[in-house]
């Protein structure tokens, strides 16, 4: 304690202090223990060669000596634009910055949990540059340094976050365990590492920015590549599988760069950045590259870093309308959508957190592409993650679902899900929910069975698809074909063929010896103007379109391949109740 005891009463208070400050915002700076004249010597020596030494090369280095563009004309001073050893402010180390005066708008989201108001501590200090209201050399100790171009020069760009906050990541909230809790997708707070919290348990600006030290780019804490810093708090289920997280796509240089704000040049090294923005997001909710949901998506689903182009598929006459609306959909949304709320987005069909690109284990099963969404299943309740393709379908194809019908039917019904109920006697459809109840379909060519199943996507799906026979994607995007078909579909009052009915013609013919008379119908009209593909309450799919099938319009099973009908049709009159050989 003598040598202690020797040293002014002033140089001490300041040596703590600054020893103090130097442990800027929990970020940590070796301590070397504070005895004795030699040892403060020692300990502030070595904390600021190691501060100045990352500082010196770095956009923080304001000095003339630093040749930037928003430099000091005249000064080689380094620390003083933020700290000085006298006349500081209140706040901590030493701040020699006067407080931006500004209220700020904070971040906003649905589905945040924290409490998130004005910036408090290390960010309202880091707000004194980077809000843009206050001049780089409007400093404490002094009137203020001339900078180049001007007196009142502020920091551009990117730097310049404004007052407008929203579009950036929130700070000044409490990180603890009741908001980890309270999120599932938060890990519990950090306590030791790189990444750190206020003395307060605070996330603040420095919990990722490091500003005295710039070698991980960005002056942060710790490297980004694949969003290992993201991912010290943010715990995402199944990211670590996704294709967003594991492929080694790059961009091929056509149109738009799909990453401007960063330097990574493949997809899994982007990781969350493929996607959000931290500072200065273009939506700002959830911090979106850009406001208009899909935009998020076509940068790299334009064949530009994803092998197919998705994007041209939605520009096609028939596609789900992802570019109608914008702003509507929000992730905790109810499933059963209220009409006037009725949309579609990327978002609602895939999991960017969670697709991957395995196969499906079986037809109508998911694939990796549909891991971890939302849907209804058979009986129209709510489920948390589909387990087979039509659960995602009936989310918008079955309450919601609206008018009017593609074509004009006798028994009508917009609700999918209840024309695919399997509720036995004499309904039929197709075995998309189930095996269907009629155990002899002569129509079927050889790779279908009575028994088999089959998906939504294999009536519904790109025209240009792997399995259409081209080389695009597969799947619901768009197609050319009316409604969103895999191939032609003739729906009028026309002869049918493999032409302009190919749907149907994929899976069954209908000019093999066990049909004689079906081929005759063909022949004189559409598939559509007897059956209804999704299903009917009369067997074989039965339910004429009433604009065309004229009179009692009733049919009856007969026995095995044989029906008969009561209606009027192209002036023939079955009103009899002609039996014939389908």
């Amino acid at each position: 304690m003598k040598a202690f005891n020797k040293i002014p009463l002033g140089m001490h208070r300041f040596a703590m202090r600054l020893r103090h400050s130097l442990n800027l915002f929990g970020r940590s700076v070796s301590a070397v223990p504070v005895w004795g004249i030699s040892g403060v010597a020692v300990w502030l020596l070595s904390s600021a060669v190691a501060v100045g030494a990352g500082i010196r090369g770095s956009k923080h280095n304001l000095s003339t000596a630093a040749g930037g563009a928003l430099g000091a004309s005249g000064s080689q001073e380094m620390c003083v634009f933020c700290h000085t050893p006298h006349t500081a402010g209140k706040e901590a180390a030493l701040w020699n910055r006067f407080a931006s005066q500004a209220t700020y708008i904070p971040y906003r989201s649905s589905t945040t949990k924290a409490t998130i108001g004005q910036p408090t501590g290390a960010s309202k200090m880091c707000l004194s540059c980077h809000d843009g209201t206050v001049a780089l050399g409007n400093i404490r100790s002094r009137s203020h340094i001339q900078m180049k171009g001007a007196a009142t020069a502020r920091v551009a760009g990117r730097s310049n976050l404004g007052t407008d906050l929203s579009d950036d990541h929130p700070v000044s909230f409490r990180y603890d365990a009741a908001l980890a809790a309270a999120n599932s997708q938060l890990r519990s707070p950090p306590t030791s590492g790189s990444v750190r919290l206020d003395h307060n348990g605070e996330l603040q600006c420095t919990t990722c920015h490091d500003p005295h030290e710039d070698q991980n780019r960005k002056f942060l804490v710790m490297n980004n590549v694949g969003s290992g810093l993201c991912l010290v708090c943010h715990n995402l289920k199944s990211w670590q599988q996704s294709s967003h997280s594991m492929s080694t796509k790059n961009w091929n240089g056509t149109s738009l760069n799909p990453w401007p704000h960063t330097l990574e040049k493949s997809v899994a090294a982007n990781g969350c950045e493929n996607c959000h923005d931290p500072h200065g997001a273009g939506g700002k909710q959830r911090l979106m590259n850009y406001d208009a949901e899909e935009q998020n998506c076509f940068p790299c689903h334009n064949g530009n870093v994803a092998a197919k182009n998705i994007q041209a598929d939605f520009a096609k006459s028939s596609a789900h309308p992802v570019i109608r609306t914008m702003g509507v959909h929000d992730p905790i949304e109810n499933t059963l959508l209220p009409v006037a709320n009725r949309h579609v987005e990327c978002a609602d069909c895939h999991n960017p957190h969670a697709a991957n690109t395995a196969a499906s284990a079986s037809r109508g099963g998911i694939n990796g592409a549909l891991i971890g969404v939302r849907g209804l299943n058979a009986g129209g309740t709510e489920v948390r993650q589909v387990n087979y393709e039509y659960e995602l379908c009936f989310r918008c194809h079955a309450e919601t679902a609206q008018g009017p019908a593609r074509v004009n039917r006798q028994y009508p019904q917009l609700n999918t899900r209840l024309e695919f109920q399997n509720a036995g006697g004499t309904n039929s459809f197709h075995p998309v929910v189930a095996v269907g109840h009629n155990p002899n379909v002569p129509s079927l060519k050889p790779s279908w069975t009575a028994t088999s199943k089959i998906a939504c996507s294999d009536c519904h799906s790109s025209d240009s698809g792997v399995n259409a026979g081209g080389t695009g994607p597969n799947g619901p995007h768009g197609s050319i074909y009316t409604p969103l078909l895999e191939r032609t579909l003739n729906l009028t009052d026309a002869a049918s063929n493999s032409g302009n009915s190919a749907l149907c013609f994929k899976c069954h013919d209908f000019f093999n010896s066990a049909w004689p008379r079906h081929a005759e119908h063909i022949g004189m009209t559409s598939c559509m103007t007897c059956h209804d593909p999704h299903g009917s309450p009369n067997a074989h799919l039965i339910n004429f379109n009433p604009t065309v099938v004229t009179g009692a319009r009733s049919y009856q099973a007969r026995g095995l391949n044989h029906g008969s009908c009561a209606l009027s049709c192209h002036g023939k009159n079955h009103e009899g109740n002609k039996t014939f050989a389908y």
